[in-house]
C-alpha cells in the first residue's frame, strides 16, 4: 500500500532520481511545470539525477536536450543504462578487457570511460556488450548472436520493449534481447531498469543517502526502485493510466502518487479504511459487490476533494480487492476528476 509521509518529500529524500521521457518531457516537448519544480527541489538541498535506460546517447547529449527544454542540466547529472552496463563489464572481465560493443556511440563511449575496449564482431573479445543502436546492421546483429550461442558472456544495457522517436513509437532494445535470447537459449544480465544496477550507479556517481526513484511506467520505474530497495513516486504525466494502476501487482506498486512533480512539495497521507471503503482527503471509494468502483466525497469537506486524493482512494480500494480476490476492479464507471486550474 502507499506511505505516509507527514513531512514533504524534499525533506525526507536527498536525492530525487527522474526518469525522463514521460516525468521531464514527452518526445520533444518538456512536461509543463517540470523545469520549476526541478529547480525548486534543488533549492531545498536534493540532489538530482537523471536516469534513462536509452543507451544509445551520451551523457552531454542528453544534458543538452535537457537545458533546450529549460531544465536545468550538466553530463555529470545524467546516468545511463549505458554506464550501469559498463560497470557490469568492467566488474565481471576487468579494467583493459577487450569487450564486442553491439550499439550506438553512447555505450561506445560508457565502456571507454570504465576502462574498457570496445572492439567489433569480428576481433577477439571477453565478453559482449549491448544497447540500443538504431544504425545497427543485420549482419552485425546475427554475428553477435551467434558469438553469443556459442558462449560469448552477454550483459545487456537494457529490456525495453519499446522506444520513442520522431515518427513514432518504436521497437525498443529488448526487441533484440528477446530474439537474439531465443535464438541462443541465453538471458544477459540486465543493467538499466527494471533490475537495480542502473539505480546503485545513479547513488554512486550522484550522492544521496536517501533516494527517491521518480517515474511515469510501473514496469521499469516501480519495479525498479522495489529491486533497488528504495522508495517511488509515481507521477501520472506519461503512460500509466487508470487501468495500469488498479491492475498493479506488488511489485509494480509505487510508495507515493501525484499528478506531477509538484508531489515532492506535498506531505503525503496514505489512505485509510473505514468500514467497506478507503479515504483519502475528501474522498471514499469502495469496490461494489459487481467489482465496480464507486467514488463519494464528503460533503463536509468539499476543499479536500483533491484529485491526488482521488488517485490514492481509488488504488488503495482496487489493490485491497485485487489482493483479496485475485480480480482487477471494474474501472468503467470511473470518472477521473478535471485537473484543478489552481493546481502547480
Amino acid at each position: 500500500m502507499l506511505l505516509t509521509s507527514t513531512s514533504v518529500l524534499t525533506e525526507v529524500y536527498d536525492l530525487a532520481m527522474l526518469d525522463l521521457d514521460g516525468v521531464v518531457y514527452i518526445g520533444a516537448e518538456a512536461v509543463p511545470g517540470a523545469a520549476g519544480h526541478i529547480a525548486a527541489a534543488r533549492s531545498a538541498g536534493m540532489r538530482i539525477a537523471f536516469v534513462t535506460n536509452n543507451a544509445s546517447r551520451p551523457p552531454e547529449t542528453v544534458a543538452q536536450h535537457l537545458s533546450d527544454l529549460g531544465v536545468s542540466a550538466s553530463a555529470s547529472d545524467v546516468v545511463t543504462s549505458a554506464q550501469a552496463a559498463a560497470r557490469l563489464a568492467r566488474g565481471r572481465w576487468g579494467r583493459g578487457a577487450r569487450v564486442v560493443c553491439l550499439g550506438a556511440p553512447g555505450l561506445e563511449q560508457a565502456l571507454v570511460e570504465a576502462g574498457l575496449v570496445p572492439v567489433g564482431v569480428e576481433e577477439e573479445a571477453v565478453g559482449l556488450v549491448s544497447g540500443y543502436g538504431p544504425d545497427l546492421r543485420w549482419s552485425t546483429i546475427m554475428r553477435a548472436a551467434v558469438l553469443i550461442g556459442d558462449g560469448l558472456p552477454w550483459v545487456a544495457s537494457n529490456t525495453d520493449q519499446s522506444i520513442p522517436t520522431a515518427f513514432g513509437v518504436a521497437p525498443g532494445h529488448g526487441v533484440l534481447v528477446e530474439m537474439v535470447s531465443r535464438f541462443t537459449g541465453v538471458v544477459p544480465v540486465v543493467a538499466g531498469k527494471p533490475e537495480r544496477p542502473l539505480l546503485d550507479e545513479t547513488v554512486r556517481r550522484v550522492g544521496g543517502a536517501r533516494p527517491l526513484m521518480i517515474g511515469d511506467r510501473l514496469d521499469t520505474d516501480i519495479e525498479g526502485a522495489r529491486n533497488a530497495g528504495v522508495d517511488s513516486l509515481l507521477v501520472l504525466t506519461g503512460v500509466t493510466g487508470l487501468g495500469d494502476l488498479v491492475a498493479a501487482p506488488v511489485p509494480l506498486r509505487p510508495s507515493y502518487l501525484s499528478a506531477n512533480l509538484a508531489g515532492l512539495f506535498d506531505a503525503h497521507v496514505a489512505p485509510t479504511r473505514v468500514e467497506d471503503r478507503w479515504v483519502a482527503g475528501g474522498w471514499s471509494c469502495r469496490v461494489a459487490k459487481d467489482g465496480r468502483i464507486e467514488m463519494a466525497t464528503d460533503a463536509a469537506r468539499p476543499d479536500a476533494a483533491q484529485r491526488d486524493d482521488w488517485w490514492r482512494a481509488v488504488a488503495a480500494a482496487a489493490w485491497d480487492h485485487l489482493d483479496r480476490t485475485g480480480s482487477v476492479v471494474d474501472i468503467t464507471a470511473a470518472r477521473v476528476p478535471a485537473p484543478d486550474p489552481s493546481a502547480r
